[in-house]
């Protein structure tokens, strides 16, 4: 049995991921932890995050989950990021007149605008939906996905996808921006697999089989 830990610093939509777990992986044992303490032992890390920011990043370093994280990678633990827990783990954000991240990717993350279009007609933000993922690389964590398949975005903030190494998904609202990043074990996507459907609850049971290499 796997000890897969999901760090609940208070800007998480942490059940929804935990009972997608519990549908993939209802051997193992699925953790909140709101301290490094109770994510000692952790076979595998998922880093969730919504709402603004500043928020997050001062939710993340209040209870020491900064120096977890960064064993966690140092070790080659899988550790995959959802939504802000994908920004968060950028170098810059535009977000609150600019907010430095953890830069273990050293991307920025920006507004997407108040005057997005596409084809000539004005987009909402937040951008809020279904979108088609394009794969940029073979990587085990999208076995068994079709490229293409559809996932679901909430965000008013995205990582573009030109100029950047760590790209492996794209996707496209009025600029292209990156639906998925990875490096080494880490794995990390702007869309919310828990809310994407079958592609959704497939990434996350790569996610519990993946043994942090590609």
């Amino acid at each position: 049995m796997q000890k897969i830990v999901i760090l609940d610093y208070g800007m998480g939509n942490l059940h929804s991921v935990a009972s997608a777990l519990q549908k993939v992986a209802p051997g193992d044992e699925v953790v909140l932890a709101t301290t490094p303490e109770q994510a000692e032992g952790a076979d595998r890390l998922i880093v969730p995050g919504v709402g603004a920011i500043r928020d997050c990043m001062e939710g993340f370093i209040r209870p020491g989950f900064v120096p977890l994280l960064n064993r966690c990678i140092e070790t080659g633990m899988p550790v995959l990021g959802i939504c802000v827990g994908m920004q968060i783990m950028m170098g810059r954000s535009e977000e609150n007149n600019g907010v430095d991240c953890l830069d273990i990717f050293p991307q920025p993350v920006k507004f997407f605008g108040t005057d997005l279009k596409e084809n000539g007609e004005r987009l909402k933000v937040p951008h809020m939906g279904w979108n088609q993922v394009q794969q940029k690389i073979d990587h085990p964590m999208w076995r068994d996905i079709e490229n293409g398949s559809r996932f679901y975005f909430v965000h008013s903030y995205y990582v573009p996808a030109e100029n950047n190494g760590a790209l492996a998904g794209e996707a496209e609202y009025g600029v292209r921006i990156a639906a998925a990043v990875a490096r080494e074990n880490i794995f990390a996507t702007q869309f919310h697999p828990e809310k994407s459907a079958d592609a959704g609850l497939q990434l996350l049971k790569n996610f519990v089989g993946w043994n942090g290499q590609y």
